[in-house]
């Protein structure tokens, strides 16, 4: 695999700090039933790292000694930790806004009988990958039948309540291009979503986060195999919007990766870039005592991914 890192430290990036930490977002491991060719954590059925019960009962503690008031959690799959749904219930109690990054195909997995009533039960915000409304692009961006059980899931997931008006109970949805391009305007695409899902399948759902891929790990590597990386960092630096830069996703969040390492943010986290800009590593118990606003956040070139354009960030387009 390339590694893009030297080429996205060649290219400058506007300096800036961080505001009032509200959300932590765990990569609970790489362990994923699916391997998704726009994955920026190589994540695979394969992958063995997953993080230990000592610092997965550390995340309580530094939501508790922060205020914070949202755990976003990421992985591989996140749900496939032995820890989830100790985790998800102990947040909950104090609580803290849960989100899961849900593959949906998850939900069929063997071992997890139960997960979406798990979910509904603690009202876990869902945030799913839906690269398209047709089978053909998901099932080629995601795999073959992925279609089909992401259609079964989000199903299942409406049948609990999750998307219904009222309920209280949130899907959101997550675009991502199928190559090196910008992802279309999120309002727009939103409505189609919407309206496709709901007429061939009955699917509601809340809101169609758009995102930016990232030019870093496997899509990073195959944009430098196809002669394309330096085409599309160009037309993110050309598209770059400086009205986003106050509202990108790092000046809130601190990213944690399965070991309990820190980063400014989950991209930063899989290029192995430490938070902030000293170089030196901190851990996730250094958070139960150390405060980071204002402190500087480390920037490369990829942090254009987050600012051209209508902006892309874990909760969609920055720009509305």
């Amino acid at each position: 695999m390339h590694d893009t890192l030297p080429l996205l430290r060649q290219i400058r990036f506007p300096e800036i700090r961080r505001a009032r930490l509200d959300t932590l977002q765990v990569n609970l491991g790489y362990k994923c039933n699916q391997s998704c060719v726009h994955c920026h954590v190589n994540a695979g059925p394969h992958r063995t790292e997953m993080m230990d019960a000592a610092t997965l009962a550390l995340i309580p503690e530094a939501l508790a000694a922060r205020g914070l008031g949202t755990l976003d959690l990421t992985g591989g799959a996140p749900e496939l930790h032995a820890g989830f749904r100790e985790l998800v219930r102990a947040a909950r109690a104090q609580g803290v806004r849960v989100i899961d990054r849900c593959n949906l195909t998850v939900l069929h997995e063997p071992d997890q009988e139960g997960l979406a009533a798990f979910l509904a039960a603690e009202r876990v915000e869902v945030v799913s990958s839906m690269p398209c409304y047709s089978a053909a692009n998901v099932d080629r961006q995601r795999g073959e039948g992925v279609f089909d059980l992401s259609i079964a899931a989000l199903k299942q997931l409406n049948s609990l309540g999750y998307g219904q008006p009222g309920s209280g109970l949130v899907l959101n949805l997550v675009y991502n291009p199928q190559g090196p391009v910008l992802p279309p305007e999120q309002q727009a695409l939103q409505a189609d979503y919407k309206r496709e899902l709901r007429a061939h399948f009955g699917i509601v759902f809340n809101d169609l986060f758009v995102l930016a891929n990232m030019p870093i790990q496997r899509f990073g590597s195959t944009l430098v195999s196809k002669g394309t990386f330096d085409g599309y960092l160009d037309l993110l630096q050309r598209s770059f919007a400086p009205h986003n830069l106050p509202g990108v996703m790092c000046r809130s969040t601190v990213s944690v990766d399965w070991q309990g390492w820190l980063s400014d943010c989950d991209f930063n986290q899989q290029l192995g870039l430490p938070l902030g800009t000293s170089g030196l590593r901190r851990h996730l118990r250094d958070l139960l005592k150390t405060d980071l606003q204002d402190q500087p956040i480390r920037v490369a070139g990829h942090c254009y991914g987050c600012t051209a354009g209508q902006g892309s960030s874990c909760g969609g387009a920055l720009a509305h």
